[in-house]
């Protein structure tokens, strides 16, 4: 059981990157620092955003509409972060043996 949260906590910490990274360059090509001109920024913006849109389109419904500025890579990130808290208190108790 320990093998398989430590292998839940790389898969959060891999999506937690992929959403930063995501994030960041979203931010990069909107301030025109970075533009899809470039074939290869364009493909992994793309490919970014098609790989955290199932992530974000079910908050996205539920989140409140604020214009240009997007919560849903946030509330991801949030949501990460408390499932990852939870398994590692998980992993803690498993391997002290006490109760849940």
């Amino acid at each position: 059981m320990h093998t398989i949260i430590q292998l839940l906590q790389v898969l959060i910490d891999a999506v937690t990157l992929i959403v930063l990274v995501q994030v960041i360059l979203s931010l990069l090509v909107s301030f025109n620092v970075i533009n899809t001109y470039n074939e290869f920024v364009r493909a992994i913006y793309t490919g970014l955003n098609r790989g955290t849109d199932p992530l974000y389109r079910p908050l996205r419904r539920v989140l409140p509409d604020f214009g240009a500025l997007d919560l849903a890579p946030f509330a991801v990130l949030l949501i990460l972060r408390l499932i990852s808290i939870v398994l590692v208190n998980l992993d803690a108790h498993l391997l002290l043996g006490a109760p849940l």
